[in-house]
């Protein structure tokens, strides 16, 4: 499901020549933010029916910015040199917004999660998109 849509969209984007590399942090951060609600719900679902509402909480413990910050702090060490230096980009941006439910240095650190999850997706690097995104869900050891 979350497979073909984002195939399709990627060969969309590689008929329209996006260099992610060209975007800023935020734009970045904007779809990657999209990118991976939409993999989480989508990784929910697969796991059985339930009421929304519930889907909705658990979703919420993979997708706020305190989640994304102990994500990117988990696989930091396994990025390459060139998307450690778009996480840190999208770390450093400044937003000039702060959700009401996380302190500044998580936001920060899940910005730049989000653009790292935006640049992946926008280079069309579907495969590591989809290991760094199956490694986001794995539960700590």
């Amino acid at each position: 499901m979350f497979d073909s849509f984002i195939n399709h969209q990627i060969n969309n984007l590689k008929n329209s020549h996006i260099n992610p590399s060209e975007y800023s942090p935020l734009v970045l951060a904007y779809i990657g933010d999209a990118v991976y609600e939409l993999y989480i719900r989508s990784f929910l679902i697969k796991k059985g029916n339930m009421p929304v509402h519930k889907l909705h909480q658990q979703a919420t413990m993979y997708v706020k910015a305190k989640a994304q910050n102990d994500i990117i702090h988990r696989i930091e060490q396994m990025l390459t040199e060139e998307e450690s230096a778009v996480y840190k980009r999208g770390r450093n941006a400044k937003s000039g917004t702060v959700p009401k439910n996380a302190d500044m240095n998580e936001y920060r650190h899940a910005t730049g999660f989000e653009a790292l999850i935006g640049y992946l997706y926008l280079s069309g690097n579907m495969e590591r998109l989809e290991t760094l995104l199956n490694l986001a869900v794995e539960k700590e050891g």
